[in-house]
């Protein structure tokens, strides 16, 4: 099993597959809108914007969580983060991420690792590699432009197309 067996409802209705970004790098951040880390929105388009043309998905996963952060429902929800941060990658429709009713996508991480790389708090940040493993992950207080995010995506998105094209 891998992360691309796996898809989220997507928060305008419809699906999204991660078997549809298969080649591609995939950060998956689980998101709040009354969260003291909300302002990393900014920085998830700006990483988005930055690669997306080079085979980077962001995608957010809003979730309500930790501390009852992410209190409005779908269209509230996109509302805000169009509104206030510009947010134009793919958002998922809100889901639970810790826990026996997580998310299949949060419970395949906790069985590959172990319940410690479970979300401890909103914006906690999962790579997924463009062959659908795990590639990296990073607590809430690390943000999108990391230097530690930025060259791991940099390195996926480079090893991939050398492999694709023959030139490792």
């Amino acid at each position: 099993m891998s992360a691309h067996d796996h898809q989220f409802e997507a928060i305008d209705g419809g699906v999204i597959a991660l078997a549809d970004y298969t080649g591609k790098a995939v950060l998956i951040v689980n998101t709040a809108s009354e969260c003291g880390y909300t302002p990393q929105y900014t920085d998830q388009q700006a990483l988005w914007a930055r690669y997306r043309d080079k085979g980077l998905v962001v995608l957010g996963v809003p979730s309500n969580d930790f501390g009852a952060q992410e209190p409005g429902g779908e269209a509230d929800i996109q509302a805000f983060c169009t509104a206030n941060y510009g947010v134009d990658f793919p958002m998922a429709a809100k889901q639970t991420v810790i826990g026996g009713d997580a998310h299949a996508f949060y419970r395949w991480i906790v069985d590959e690792i172990g319940e410690g790389a479970a979300p401890k708090w909103n914006f906690h940040k999962y790579l997924i590699g463009p062959d659908g493993e795990l590639a990296g992950l990073w607590p809430s207080d690390v943000g999108p432009l990391d230097d530690e995010i930025t060259s791991t995506i940099a390195g996926l998105i480079a090893d991939w197309s050398a492999r694709q094209t023959g030139n490792e």
